[in-house]
């Protein structure tokens, strides 16, 4: 039987820190240094996983990674102006048709996960759901799923998926990260803009603190944000800094999930959860050659719009490439709001007929 381990004590976490940032910045910049999107993400979360399954795992702080979700969800608004609107209503039929193809391949890929007894029945569909991972693993708890192998799966897909999106943005379109510059990285910021953003931000949090809302620290300042930039009265005002480190976070947290333990409790089921969630990719890099086909948008458009990884890091690497943002926003938050509503449902049927 194994003794819980003493906490660490105030020096060892801040060495942890210190060599975290070592860690995130020398990888983030090798990343930079070949030109791939997404590096302020990919090198911060790749840092936590190797201290973590090393056992010298760093917690984020909650309020801090529910700030960066407020700043990321504030991103996401910048990109869907009021004119986006009219755009999804005129391709609602695709879009629609897109998000359910990916939200039922996900649901079918977890019945044959629960039916050949890889995974439990609630397990599984939670697991391969589309939809924010955080969300998905609070919600697989509450519907009685086996929350570390849910945490596994959805986080391990949230790696693979920000991987191989940051690698065709790269290579594809051959997009990079702008900035670099001292003008790029600290630009004429407008003071009053910034403010209202950040008190949308302070806004949203707290209504999701308060109503106890799992995805609200990024849906509700997204929200509140499309509705201002509508009303005329908002201009989303995000300086590079402020979003690097909100990328920077959101890296620690989702590789912070991944530890030693973790790993060999899930190590019997892990290949078999590899092979699913390439599947589903490969899928949804399909789907998302026929979208591109049908709308006439980009390939990489499509295939950020279709991809089943956290809305979060998605909306990271659309950011930061040549893509058109708003769609593969509205994709993926309609998308989020389809699992939201349809999972609880969907995993009592597929519980049902697999016990």
């Amino acid at each position: 039987m194994l003794l819980p381990q003493p906490a660490p004590g105030f020096r060892a976490i801040a060495l942890r820190w210190a060599v975290l940032l070592s860690v995130s910045a020398t990888i983030s910049i090798v990343f930079e240094l070949f030109h791939l999107p997404a590096a302020l993400l990919l090198g911060p979360m790749l840092g936590a996983i190797l201290l973590g399954v090393n056992g010298r795992a760093v917690s984020v702080p909650r309020p801090a990674f529910m700030v960066a979700q407020g700043v990321v969800g504030t991103l996401m608004a910048r990109a869907m102006p009021p004119t986006v609107l009219g755009e999804i209503l005129s391709a609602w039929p695709v879009i629609v048709v897109g998000v359910a193809s990916v939200v039922l391949t996900a649901n079918v890929i977890g019945y044959a996960l629960a039916r050949f007894r890889v995974l439990p029945g609630t397990t599984a569909v939670w697991g391969a759901s589309p939809g924010a991972a955080t969300a998905m693993v609070i919600m697989a708890e509450a519907y009685g799923g086996d929350t570390r192998l849910v945490a596994v799966m959805q986080y391990l897909r949230v790696l693979i998926v920000a991987t191989t999106a940051s690698l065709a943005a790269r290579f594809y379109l051959d997009a990079t990260l702008t900035g670099g510059t001292a003008a790029a990285w600290f630009p004429p910021v407008h003071l009053a803009s910034l403010t209202a953003t950040l008190a949308v931000i302070a806004a949203g949090l707290t209504v999701s603190r308060v109503f106890h809302l799992t995805t609200g620290a990024m849906i509700l300042p997204m929200l509140f944000a499309i509705g201002l930039q509508g009303a005329g009265v908002l201009t989303v005002e995000l300086p590079p800094v402020l979003l690097a480190v909100s990328y920077a976070i959101c890296g620690w947290a989702i590789g912070g999930r991944f530890n030693r333990e973790i790993i060999v409790y899930a190590a019997r089921a892990l290949p078999t959860i590899l092979l699913a969630i390439i599947v589903l990719i490969g899928i949804c890099a399909v789907y998302a050659g026929v979208l591109a086909a049908v709308t006439g948008v980009d390939f990489l458009t499509a295939y950020l719009a279709t991809s089943p990884g956290g809305a979060d890091s998605v909306a990271i690497i659309a950011a930061s490439s040549n893509v058109d943002m708003s769609f593969v926003m509205a994709m993926q938050t309609m998308r989020f709001f389809m699992v939201l509503f349809t999972g609880p449902a969907t995993a009592r049927f597929i519980a049902d007929r697999v016990s």
